[in-house]
C-alpha cells in the first residue's frame, strides 16, 4: 500500500503523541518533530506508510537515548493479557464455533496499539473481552481454517505486545508442527519482540523467530536475508495488524490479514468502515482455497 497525502499530517500527529509518551521535555519533543518534518518532506510516497513509522520511532529513540521507550508499557499489557487469558480461553471453548471465536479475539486484540492511540487504557482490553463474540467481522474464518488445513508451512506475523498473548488462543487450534511465529528483530513502538514472545509463553508452544528488523509491519528490505528467504518459501502467511496490511497488501504471496481498521486511509483502501474487524486475503491464497472464487488483490472474504 502506498503512502497517501492524508498520511502526512497523521505522521506528525503520531510523532507528537509518541514524543509526549516518552518524554516531558519540550525541547526533546521539538527535536523529534523537526526531524520527522524533514523526513516527511523528503518521503517517497510510493513507499508504504510503515517506512515513515520506522523513521519516527528511530528519531524518538535517538532523541531520548532510550532503546525501548515502550518497554514498561509492553510488560504491563502482557501481564494484563496473561491475567485475562484463562477467562478468554473458557469463553472460546464454550462458544458454538471455537475457531470463529478464537479468530475474533485475535483480531479484536489488535486494539492494543500505541502507534495509533498513543495511550491505551486497560478498560479497552476488558471491553474487547466482553464484546468480541458479538462484534461484526468482515470475513469468514472458515476460509482461513481451510487454507491452514491445506498449507504445509505457515508463517504467523505478530503485531503488538499484549495482543500476542491472545494470539495464543488462535495458535493453539492450529497444526503447530507446521507453524512458525515471527516477531520484530528489535524494539519499535509496542510491537512484540522475542522478549514479549517469551513473556507470552509462545516458545513453549511453537517455533518463534525474529524478522531481523526494528520497523513497524513487515518491510521486507529491512528484514534479514534468512527471514526474507523463509517468507518467500512458506505456503501461507497470516499477518496481524494494520502495519502488516500496509506493508504487505501488494505482495504476490498468499497472505491472510487479521486487523482492526483504525485509520481513514486504510478504511478507504479496504472499503471498510473505521473500527471494523477485518479478515482480508491476497489473491495468491486462491491456490489454498480451491473452492474460493478469485477476487481483487486484497478483499474481504
Amino acid at each position: 500500500m502506498k503512502t497517501h497525502l492524508d498520511c502526512l499530517p497523521c505522521f506528525l500527529k503520531q510523532a507528537l503523541t509518541a514524543a509526549r509518551f516518552v518524554t516531558d521535555d519540550e525541547a526533546r519533543q521539538a527535536t523529534i518533530l523537526r526531524q520527522v518534518l524533514r523526513e516527511a518532506a523528503q518521503m517517497d510516497l510510493n513507499a508504504p506508510p510503515p517506512v515513515m513509522g520506522y523513521k519516527i520511532h528511530k528519531a524518538l529513540r535517538e532523541a531520548t537515548g532510550d532503546p525501548d521507550p515502550y518497554k514498561e508499557a509492553k510488560r504491563r499489557f502482557n501481564a494484563l493479557a496473561l491475567r485475562l487469558l484463562p477467562e478468554v480461553r473458557k469463553k472460546i471453548q464454550a462458544a458454538a464455533d471455537p475457531w470463529d471465536a478464537a479468530t475474533r479475539v485475535a483480531i479484536a486484540a489488535n486494539v492494543i496499539d500505541f502507534a495509533i492511540r498513543g495511550r491505551i487504557q486497560e478498560e479497552s482490553v476488558y471491553e474487547l473481552i466482553d464484546q468480541f463474540l458479538e462484534m461484526p467481522l468482515h470475513g469468514d474464518p472458515k476460509l482461513l481454517h481451510q487454507a491452514i488445513e491445506n498449507a504445509q508451512s505457515i508463517l504467523f506475523l505478530t503485531d503488538n505486545a499484549g495482543e500476542i498473548v491472545f494470539d495464543r488462543l488462535l495458535l493453539e487450534q492450529m497444526p503447530l508442527d507446521r507453524v512458525t511465529v515471527a516477531v520484530k528483530g528489535g524494539p519499535v513502538i509496542n510491537d512484540a519482540t522475542m522478549e514479549d514472545a517469551r513473556e507470552a509463553g509462545l516458545p513453549e508452544l511453537v517455533r518463534v523467530i525474529d524478522n531481523g528488523a526494528d520497523a513497524p509491519g513487515t518491510l521486507l528490505p529491512f528484514c534479514s536475508p534468512e527471514f526474507r528467504e523463509y517468507f518467500e518459501g512458506v505456503d501461507l502467511i497470516i499477518a496481524k495488524g494494520q502495519a502488516n496490511y500496509e506493508s504487505l497488501s501488494d505482495t504476490e504471496r498468499p497472505v491472510f490479514f487479521l486487523l482492526k481498521i483504525k485509520c481513514p486511509v486504510v478504511a478507504a483502501d479496504t472499503g471498510l468502515s473505521m473500527g471494523s474487524l477485518a479478515l482480508l486475503r491476497t489473491a495468491a491464497t486462491d491456490i489454498l482455497l480451491t473452492s474460493a472464487a478469485r477476487g481483487p488483490a486484497t478483499q474481504p472474504l
